[in-house]
């Protein structure tokens, strides 16, 4: 996955907030986090609030869908 449509299917995501849209947001992250590592994951993270929106927070580690906090 390109961090171009990873940014798009996160900002659908991001729009719709709620428990659900988190868990897919985390999918999504987890993938990055495979292909790309945690620097794109962290700067998607701050670029596109959330942060904010799901409480992931940068260096949080994303792995089959599931957030495994921050890398030491």
């Amino acid at each position: 996955m390109t961090l171009t449509r990873a940014r798009e299917l996160l900002k659908v995501q991001a729009d719709f907030g709620g428990f659900y849209n988190a868990n897919s947001a985390k999918l999504i992250l987890s993938e990055v986090q495979r292909e790309h590592g945690q620097m794109a994951v962290d700067g998607l993270i701050g670029e596109l609030g959330l942060d904010t929106i799901f409480g992931f927070e940068p260096g949080t580690r994303f792995e089959g869908g599931l957030a495994l906090g921050r890398e030491m």
